[in-house]
């Protein structure tokens, strides 16, 4: 028995001595295989690893991309700007190192708590931009002093500048990149350094992905302390890409000098191509002080302003359209044949419709006229008898046609709507039915109506190249450069288009655009109407005229409400001017040129300038001369192919 036990011990500690040597057997292989894997499998990782733990990344930001005028001058390009980073990683004290600084560059105390934050929420390798626009002298004293400012980096950089203001709408401006730009804006992941700017509005914006350009680095050996040891390599990072604009600077300086201290939109659009020439709003602001950080005394000033700089007026600033309206009634009217050329009406100064009375701006009526002279004089009461008898859908439908109502440069997102009128669009918007008195009121361009300064342009541009349907660009790029070579080279071939205006017509229609008429004698007899107002005694723009065969040109006033008179008002004979600035009209002003070979189209809006032939027409006057003066300079670049 006691044999047996001895055995059946032993046996028991066989077996688990058998056990504890397959398990440090099972221990050791693994230990083995995992020292294989790690040199033969994670080699590449860990040496990776190791890598960082050796090198370090300095990013800094690559020069954005220019954009430039239809000739080739800048609009947005960039400067060279100092800077000073400090890498919190390189300075033994900080705390000394952020002291010395304050001393040197007169920094408030708020400023440096800013600077401390930031380094605490950064890793200590990464720079922390203490300022990024220095003066040349504060740069100097910098590098001075730099053996005491361990951990400082003085930096020769580049930074956007706005050369030229009165594009600012347009070109839009860039400032640093918000947590939302960041979070929304996927293309920005791996291109943010320090010092980089995003677009914020305009073209800066819309195109920022392109414009923007790829981060340079510069890579540096560290040693166990995270010293910088030497440069190990640089990659100076990729500018982005530049534009051209179909802008014309010269015409943008003298729109926004006429603009000056009025509240304002003036659009030039080529009718055929669809290329604006100039887009000002006014008034203008500074773009140049968003890029380093606006302070708030500047903020608050443009924001409080009277006319708010900030709303690009040409795209976002929404303007009953006034009497320019009446030329698309007219059109209209034709076009559906409830008024033709000869229509006579009588005005006498005013009519009673439903018990509502509605007034001519000629208080004591214009007499008898036609079709012709309605647009000519731009007789009120004429224009309410149109209306009338054509209906508010039928007008909505024509107007929508020519671009009213819609947004029509695709993708700014700073562009609005606005409003045309009808049946169907009150009845869901107001909840209301549409009343007749309404249909009277939209037949002159009030009540609901809503159109920008840019819809305005195109509508006009529409009319002057025989009815058809264009779209406005303001941006050339590879993809659209050669769109119109078919219509250049027909350009180029003709002196003038007024020798054979069908065969032009038949060629643009046959090249590319959709006829928005059904009968183009109505286009005609229109335009014949514009010249009258402009060109013939008794013309509401017959003072604005430009006498000159090749400058000639033909437009239409317009007045837009912006209160109505009450008729103790009318009894006291008030004008325009007697009223509050707010209360006063918005005056307008739509034309083409030159009258006898159409090419470019223009809209002026002058907010409460009161009379258009008074406020718009004069500024029109002087802006169509120019861009005529300047469109052989414009053809000759299309004809040598440099641009399309």
């Amino acid at each position: 028995m006691i044999r047996s036990g001895g055995e059946s011990k032993i046996r028991l500690i066989g077996r688990r001595m058998f056990i504890i040597s397959a398990a440090k057997a099972v221990v050791v292989f693994g230990l083995v295989g995992r020292l294989i894997s790690l040199q033969i499998n994670e080699s590449k990782k860990y040496k990776t690893l190791s890598d960082k733990n050796r090198f370090r990344e300095w990013k800094f930001a690559s020069p954005r991309g220019l954009f430039k005028d239809y000739y080739g001058v800048q609009i947005a390009s960039n400067k060279q700007v100092y800077q000073l980073h400090i890498v919190p990683e390189n300075s033994e004290n900080l705390e000394v190192l952020l002291f010395r600084l304050k001393n040197i560059l007169n920094l408030s105390e708020k400023e440096i708590f800013k600077i401390k934050k930031k380094i605490g929420s950064q890793k200590p390798w990464d720079p922390v931009i203490i300022s990024d626009n220095l003066t040349w002298s504060e740069f100097s004293r910098i590098n001075l002093f730099l053996h005491e400012l361990q951990g400082a980096e003085p930096v020769v950089s580049v930074a956007r500048i706005y050369d030229e203001p009165s594009s600012v709408h347009i070109i839009g401006y860039v400032s640093k990149a918000s947590k939302r730009d960041l979070q929304n804006k996927e293309y920005l992941k791996n291109r943010i350094a320090a010092g980089t700017r995003v677009g914020k509005t305009g073209l800066e914006n819309k195109l920022d992905s392109q414009v923007i350009g790829e981060v340079g680095y510069k890579r540096y050996e560290v040693n166990a302390f995270g010293k910088r040891i030497r440069e190990v390599s640089i990659d100076p990072g990729k500018s982005g890409k530049n534009f051209t604009t179909t802008l014309d600077l010269e015409v943008q300086k003298l729109s926004s000098e006429l603009l000056k201290g009025k509240s304002g939109s003036v659009c030039v659009m080529d009718i055929y191509r669809g290329d604006i020439i100039s887009m000002v709003s006014s008034p203008v602001f500074d773009p140049n002080k968003f890029v380093h950080g606006i302070d708030q005394k500047s903020w608050n000033n443009l924001i409080k302003h009277r006319d708010k700089p900030l709303i690009n007026k040409s795209i976002a600033g929404l303007y009953p359209p006034g009497s320019t309206i009446k030329t698309l009634a007219a059109i209209s009217a034709l076009e559906n044949d409830v008024f033709n050329h000869k229509t006579v009406i009588r005005c006498t100064g005013s009519i009673e419709l439903y018990g509502e009375k509605f007034h001519c701006w000629k208080k004591k009526g214009h007499g008898f006229m036609d079709m012709r002279e309605g647009i000519k004089q731009s007789c009120d009461i004429y224009f309410y008898e149109v209306a009338r008898k054509l209906g508010i859908d039928r007008l909505s439908e024509t107007a929508q046609k020519f671009g009213l109502g819609k947004r029509v440069l695709n993708g700014l997102v700073e562009e609005r709507s606005g409003v045309v009128p009808n049946t169907s669009w009150k009845k869901k918007n107001l909840g209301k039915n549409w009343y007749l008195g309404e249909t009277l009121h939209a037949g002159i361009g009030q009540g609901y109506w809503q159109s920008s300064p840019l819809q305005l342009c195109l509508m006009t541009a529409q009319i002057a190249n025989g009815g058809y349907k264009i779209e406005p660009r303001i941006v050339l790029d590879e993809n659209n450069n050669d769109k119109f070579s078919d219509l250049n080279q027909f350009i180029k071939d003709k002196k003038t288009f007024s020798d054979d205006v069908v065969s032009l017509y038949d060629f643009i229609a046959k090249f590319k655009y959709k006829s928005l008429f059904r009968n183009p004698e109505n286009i005609k007899f229109v335009q014949d109407a514009l010249f009258g107002a402009t060109n013939e005694p008794g013309g509401t723009s017959y003072g604005s005229r430009l006498t000159k065969k090749n400058f000639i040109f033909a437009g239409k006033t317009g007045t837009s409400q912006v209160k109505r008179f009450t008729a103790r008002q009318r009894e006291l004979e008030v004008k325009n001017e007697d009223l509050p600035y707010e209360d006063r009209d918005h005056a307008l002003f739509v034309a083409f040129a030159p009258y006898e070979d159409p090419r470019y189209a223009i809209s002026v809006v002058i907010e409460h300038g009161g009379s258009g032939s008074k406020a718009a027409a004069p500024i029109a006057k002087k802006v169509i001369k120019k861009v005529l003066d300047r469109h052989p300079l414009r053809e000759t670049k299309r004809e040598n192919g440099e641009l399309a």
